[in-house]
């Protein structure tokens, strides 16, 4: 009898097992796909703004002028786009900034310009609907580096003026600010070689006396 209750737990335990199995494979597959579709969207984001900026600046005929203009409309855009769903400031501002660098390059335009402008305003941006600032400078400062590194630019330069632009950015919302951010552009340039040491403020030490 004992026998026959252990055999009947064992194969309760391999049933549960197999609807286990088969529940983690929903599970996986759901998510695989999610991500790809996440991979997607992302790539049609870059797309749509690096052919909107390049177009635009085309069109204009001034280039080096309406390179920050047009930089500023766009981050205008994405914010409002992001406003009207409820979500995916955070999602998007890499694809937009990454877009934002290579439609500029597509066309000669001031990439380092351009790279400074887009964080500032991106930091700006979130902070003026509540956005969480660190993140999206993170998510700004990767697609711009991204992008960056893609057309072969000058990684160091343009990581300088991202660090820059993202703490002046932080200093116009607020001092709170400032030390989040900073803390952020760290681990953002941290694999640029000796930007971080150039480009962030160093804090100021007294002195020895004699």
């Amino acid at each position: 009898m004992e026998e026959e209750i252990t055999r009947e737990e064992a194969a309760g335990k391999e049933k549960a097992a197999g609807r286990m199995g088969k529940a983690g494979t929903t599970v996986k597959e759901g998510i695989v796909g999610s991500l790809k579709g996440i991979n997607e969207i992302e790539a049609e984001i870059v797309t749509l703004v690096r052919n909107t900026v390049s177009n635009t600046l085309q069109a204009t005929g001034s280039v080096a002028g309406e390179g920050v203009n047009v930089t500023k409309d766009v981050l205008k855009g994405a914010i409002a786009a992001a406003e009207e769903v409820g979500t995916g400031l955070t999602v998007s501002t890499k694809s937009v900034a990454k877009g934002i660098i290579m439609g500029a390059s597509d066309v000669g335009g001031d990439v380092i310009s351009v790279a400074g402008t887009t964080v500032r305003e991106a930091v700006k941006g979130a902070a003026e609907v509540g956005g969480d600032v660190a993140v999206v400078a993170r998510r700004t400062a990767d697609g711009v580096l991204e992008a960056t590194k893609e057309i072969g630019g000058n990684l160091e330069e343009v990581a300088k003026v991202v660090v820059t632009g993202a703490i002046e950015a932080a200093g116009a919302i607020g001092s709170s600010a400032i030390g989040t951010i900073r803390e952020i552009m760290v681990g953002v340039v941290e694999g640029v070689k000796d930007v971080a040491g150039a480009a962030l403020p160093k804090p100021k030490t007294p002195h020895p006396q004699a």
